[in-house]
């Protein structure tokens, strides 16, 4: 039991923390979600996709988290397709649905919440984190899948439903994520320059740390503004499927690709984050069943609060290494 309270209370409330700030200063201070979810998509995610690349060492074997991230990804497109269609979704609610299941909080969560688990016991060591380096960037791996699929796939998905997909593409290639990532890697290539000394990088690095609190505010805000259905049974699919179906395909990722240790614990713990606070935003933008969206992050990243205490817990019994 001692094991659960410390992932709780060191893990998942800080988080929690942010969200209910948010939610609380728009009911006294009414704060504009829209001009939020601009600085989010342009200014702090790309920022902090940037900087995260361009500074981690990348071995060969993160493929491997790369094309696991990508699998659990397919395999719930599918899953999303088939439900839609035995739910009888209209096209808005099939996008809506399909984002809220394809699409987790690997940055906004997944980063700190890696770095909370992998910084404290029984990962400390003398005082180091000596595990901490090869688990943050196997979630940056998975980040970078979920940004460009999000920020692609993601904003095709939403639009589509009002939106020509001509017109969805041309706001797709609008996004500086989608830039953002080709040029950190292009940039890593060219070793006799370095980025870091440059006088632009403090302002890339803060934009980098202001993406979490930001975007959980802005789910806060979002939040305060739903209308909650608690008898929605489309929500609760939802969740079921993000929270209990996500970890199993992790599960048969990993064997298939045969990973153990840090690698395999990241990419189960990051397929049992909660719905990403990007597939609200971008329902927001394009008005494409806001409230659903909403509604399935807030019970989704609620809910992750007990099973995410248990899937870190199950992780570390089934890939031990130490």
């Amino acid at each position: 039991m001692s094991v659960f309270l410390f992932i709780l209370t060191n893990n998942i409330l800080p988080i929690f923390a942010l969200i209910l700030l948010g939610y609380l200063m728009n009911k006294k201070f009414d704060l504009n979600i829209y001009t939020l979810t601009k600085l989010n998509f342009y200014i702090f995610v790309p920022s902090f996709t940037f900087v995260n690349i361009y500074t981690t060492t990348i071995p060969l074997e993160m493929t491997k988290v790369i094309l696991g991230a990508l699998l659990i990804m397919v395999i719930n497109s599918f899953i999303s397709i088939i439900l839609s269609k035995m739910r009888n979704y209209d096209q808005g609610m099939q996008s809506a649905f399909s984002n809220s299941i394809m699409f987790y909080n690997a940055g906004n969560i997944g980063i700190p919440l890696i770095t909370l688990v992998f910084s404290s016991p029984p990962f400390v060591v003398n005082g180091e984190t000596p595990y901490l380096s090869i688990a943050l960037t196997a979630q940056i791996m998975v980040l970078v899948v979920q940004n460009i699929t999000t920020n692609t796939i993601g904003f095709i998905n939403a639009g589509r439903a009002k939106t020509h997909w001509k017109t969805c593409l041309i706001k797709v290639f609008k996004m500086p994520t989608i830039y953002a990532i080709p040029l950190a890697f292009l940039l890593k290539l060219v070793p006799s320059y370095d980025l870091t000394k440059a006088f632009i990088w403090p302002a890339l690095n803060y934009s980098r740390n202001a993406l979490v609190p930001i975007a959980l505010l802005a789910l806060g805000i979002q939040l305060s503004r739903t209308k909650f259905e608690f008898n929605n049974k489309e929500v609760y699919l939802a969740v079921l499927v993000r929270h209990f179906i996500g970890p199993i395909l992790a599960l048969l990722a990993v064997y298939l690709l045969r990973l153990d240790g840090i690698m395999a614990q990241v990419l189960v713990i990051a397929a049992a984050l909660p719905t990403a606070v990007n597939s609200a935003l971008i329902a927001v933008e394009y008005d494409n069943y806001p409230d659903f969206a909403s509604q399935v992050v807030m019970t989704s990243t609620l809910f992750s609060g007990i099973s995410l205490v248990f899937i870190i817990y199950v992780a570390r019994i089934y890939f031990p290494v130490i």
